[in-house]
């Protein structure tokens, strides 16, 4: 991420937070953090403070445009450039299929793929305006998930919202290849978590990998740092699988 602004939506916590502390680790120029939580996103920048890096946080309800392009607004004019933008904000259900009503649909629907449409556009906004560094103008990386591949009963309306970011990253990636854009996704598998040890969860995703073990948030966040940083120069409209063999399996 050498010398690259990076702002994260969903920045507070969890894979968020994660990919704030390893963009400044590997060399962005600039933090911003746009999540729900304004104290998560604040003490998400800590890293980028104690490096001296210029960063700014703005607390946001993603789910309408209004609000999101607010935020990134107040983000983008503290920062003054942003060159990488990481779609992280989602929320994750599980509900048994023939009992998820209009609420839960519309809750998931909102934030998972309109929240995440909100973003891209006030980013695509933004980096039309830049001058291009090489040939790329910006990056954007959508975070999907394993589940819009194989079936997911106990939490179809997440998997669709995924599926559905998996052919939206698509399109916008077409929409701005012209403009020196680079819009592409990465889903990862289910992550050894600190929840997802509390929660038992461990044992369920080593039995999904042929690998024996769940990925390691880490491991997921790597793929993520690779699409949205200086090496990638040509990818867009791509979705990376990061399931430790779990698709195929």
């Amino acid at each position: 991420m050498k010398g690259l602004s990076v702002v994260i939506i969903g920045g507070g916590a969890g894979l968020g937070a994660l990919l704030a502390e390893m963009a400044v680790a590997e060399g962005a120029s600039a933090l911003g953090i746009i999540d729900l939580n304004a104290a998560a996103a604040e003490a998400a920048l800590e890293p980028a403070r104690a490096a001296g890096l210029p960063h700014a946080f703005a607390a946001c309800d993603i789910r309408t445009a209004d609000a999101a392009h607010a935020a990134f607004a107040q983000v983008a004019a503290a920062l003054g450039r942003i060159d990488t933008l990481i779609n992280s904000a989602a929320i994750y259900p599980r509900k048994p299929m023939l009992e998820i009503t209009d609420a839960d649909w519309d809750a998931s629907n909102a934030i998972n793929i309109k929240g995440t449409y909100h973003m891209m556009v006030a980013a695509v906004r933004q980096m039309q305006g830049q001058t291009a560094l090489g040939q790329v103008r910006g990056r954007i990386v959508n975070i999907t998930s394993v589940d819009a591949f194989k079936a997911h009963p106990q939490n179809a309306h997440y998997a669709a919202t995924k599926a559905a970011v998996v052919s939206l990253t698509k399109s916008m990636a077409q929409e701005v290849a012209g403009d020196g854009i680079l819009v592409n996704s990465v889903a990862p598998a289910g992550m050894a978590t600190e929840k997802a040890r509390e929660s038992g969860f461990l044992g369920e995703l080593a039995k999904a990998s042929p690998l024996g073990r769940g990925g390691e948030p880490r491991e997921m966040a790597e793929w993520v740092l690779m699409a949205g940083g200086p090496r990638n120069t040509y990818m867009t409209g791509e979705n990376i699988i990061v399931s430790g063999g779990y698709i195929y399996a």
